[in-house]
């Protein structure tokens, strides 16, 4: 599936919350999530790459975890995320899978993850990473045929401006846990 990603760190998360149930909408309980993520082992940055993910996630906690694994492939040139998910029945059996496809683990991560579906193409994820002192608010929106990438990515950077948000992060929860510092970009006026 193709889609478009935009975060950013949230200065006020309650401030978001309160403007989202102003107009009528609320996001679910949240769920626990760890990932482990995984690089080819030729991986180099700025090269289109695909990410493996390993997730384990638990929704509640009298309810056993599931498993996915999903691949992410970020096209630098149009901003667009490939995004492939899978259910898991056998984690052990998957993360071999994924190390003899040539695959190594270079992160885990874990959150905090709230989700509030806005319409059949588009979610907003309030996620607080542990290790990560600021929560994030990160939107995804499946690329509808017939409307362009750019329209969809202005739509998305519209949506964080009303969310009080003024930059947005291109790095992954990952990279910034590994080291990387944030590195906010001011998002483009209209």
């Amino acid at each position: 599936m193709k889609k478009v990603i935009v975060k950013s760190q949230l200065v006020n998360p309650y401030a978001l919350v309160k403007k989202l149930e102003d107009i009528g909408f609320e996001f679910e309980p949240a769920v626990w999530q760890h990932e482990r993520i995984y690089l080819p082992h030729n991986f180099q940055p700025h090269m289109n790459f695909p990410r493996l993910v390993m997730r384990t996630e638990v929704l509640e906690t009298n309810q056993p975890a599931q498993y996915s694994l999903y691949l992410k492939r970020h096209i630098e040139d149009s901003g667009v995320d490939y995004v492939n998910f899978t259910g898991v029945n056998d984690y052990t059996e998957a993360t071999g899978i994924v190390h003899q496809l040539g695959f190594r683990k270079v992160a885990e991560m874990s959150r905090q993850r709230r989700i509030l579906q806005l319409d059949a193409q588009t979610v907003i994820y309030w996620d607080t990473v542990e290790g990560i002192e600021t929560p994030f608010i990160k939107i995804e929106a499946d690329i509808v045929e017939g409307v362009s990438v750019e329209a969809t990515r202005k739509e998305l950077y519209r949506s964080l401006r009303l969310f009080g948000s003024e930059t947005f992060l291109v790095q992954t929860y990952a990279e910034i846990l590994v080291g990387n510092q944030v590195q906010p970009y001011y998002l483009p006026e209209e």
